[in-house]
């Protein structure tokens, strides 16, 4: 796969909810939502590290693509609205964008 697309979202938990079962719903619960989509090739989690600092985001995911229009496709479908329903149980927010990849030569 050398081109991807990619969903990047920023999550913020619910207000009230712990790290630890707001951890269980994204990293445990959600993948199988996530796993039904159409044509996702991967799909990464970025959790915010426990610091003493308040975050503005709880974490960062991507989901991955081979085109727009596969993302189109995934997003149309009722394994999107399943996976949308599950989220607002245990997210307050959530922001995307769509993104390809340039890595940078160190």
């Amino acid at each position: 796969m050398d081109k991807v697309v990619k969903v990047v979202a920023v999550v913020k938990a619910k207000s009230g909810l712990g790290r630890r079962e707001f951890l269980d719903e994204w990293q445990i619960e959600h993948p199988v939502y996530v796993r039904r989509l159409p044509h996702i090739r991967r799909y990464t989690q970025s959790p915010a590290i426990d610091h003493r600092k308040q975050w503005p985001y709880s974490g960062m995911a991507e989901l991955w693509f081979d085109s727009i229009d596969d993302v189109k496709v995934a997003f149309a479908g009722t394994e999107a609205e399943a996976m949308f329903d599950h989220e607002h149980q245990f997210l307050e927010s959530v922001e995307w964008f769509l993104a390809d990849e340039f890595a940078v030569q160190l």
